[in-house]
């Protein structure tokens, strides 16, 4: 997945690419082509053909990948709550802040959607 996301042009890979990109670590070509197409049976990456071959790109980018692992992580605890208390408690305080902002603009856009009037009652 890394060597998907850290191409720069959106234009995903082939096989042939990642496994060169791979080279140091001396995958064979059918291994990196079974692990693609199971990440692409998994919904991780979607493939579109490309002449012969198949063009592989990440079906999420790596932050929400990254954040739907915390969601999952989160689910697998007793109590949800104590694990975001937990985890809040033990960022730093450039993290909290970043927090802290997500949330507001979160809070904001919520509010926001509940102050507009109905379709039907709105006046253009």
């Amino acid at each position: 997945m890394d060597v998907l996301w850290d191409r720069s042009t959106g234009a995903g890979a082939t096989v042939r690419e990642v496994a060169e990109a791979l080279r140091d670590r001396e995958l064979a070509y059918t291994t990196v082509m079974t692990v693609l197409d199971r990440l692409a049976g998994k919904g991780m990456v979607e493939r579109e053909r490309e002449g012969r071959a198949w063009r592989y790109r990440p079906a999420a980018s790596r932050e929400a990948h990254i954040a739907r692992l915390m969601l999952d992580a989160l689910d697998l605890a007793g109590s949800r709550d104590a694990a975001l208390v937990r985890f809040a408690r033990s960022v730093t305080g450039t993290e909290a802040d970043v927090l802290r902002a997500a949330l507001a603009e979160e809070a904001d856009d919520t509010l926001a959607a509940t102050d507009r009037p109905p379709a039907a009652k709105r006046q253009v």
